[in-house]
């Protein structure tokens, strides 16, 4: 990982993150004052499970993975983020352990705010927080979405009592 100390020429592609398009030129100029933008490597580590890390991330350019350890030491692949989304917001929220590693699929250039600079630019800018707790909020609503018709359609196609009765009766018979 490697950080970058110029941060201007970062500008325009962090306005067309979603979270922060609704901010003024000087919230988003203040915001990128605060945060930090990081480039990695492919397939190098950005946030691990079980590391305590009180982050959010925006893929400015490139793509991650999310994957997460099963009890039995397999990992499991959760989903691609590329440019422009976002990922780890829980961490400005929870002082808790990541449930999940994230990892660069490619070289990738990530935004990050951690926790106490975000308190800081929002205690300055609280229309500017508004805006971004706005957006946020509707993205983990659509991921919600989108988990929640994932489980109904598991649900769908578990095997339930009847159908375990009906093969039953069917070998007595």
């Amino acid at each position: 990982m490697t950080e970058i100390t110029e941060k201007a020429g970062y500008r325009n592609q962090i306005r067309n993150i979603l979270t922060f398009k609704f901010m003024t030129e000087t919230e988003l100029d203040h915001l990128i004052e605060n945060c930090s933008i990081l480039d990695f490597d492919e397939e190098e580590p950005i946030i691990k499970q079980g590391d305590i890390d009180q982050s959010f991330y925006a893929v400015i350019e490139g793509g991650v993975r999310v994957s997460a350890l099963e009890s039995e030491g397999k990992d499991v692949y959760i989903c691609a983020i590329g440019d422009g989304e976002i990922f780890g917001e829980a961490g400005i929220f929870m002082n808790i352990k990541r449930t999940a590693s994230v990892t660069s699929s490619m070289k990738t250039t990530v935004f990050r705010i951690e926790r106490t600079q975000m308190l800081k630019f929002l205690k300055e800018n609280p229309v500017a927080g508004n805006k971004f707790f706005m957006v946020m909020i509707y993205g983990l609503l659509k991921k919600l979405k989108e988990v929640n018709r994932e489980l109904a359609y598991e649900r769908k196609t578990d095997v339930d009592q009847d159908d375990i009765d009906a093969l039953v009766n069917g070998l007595l018979n």
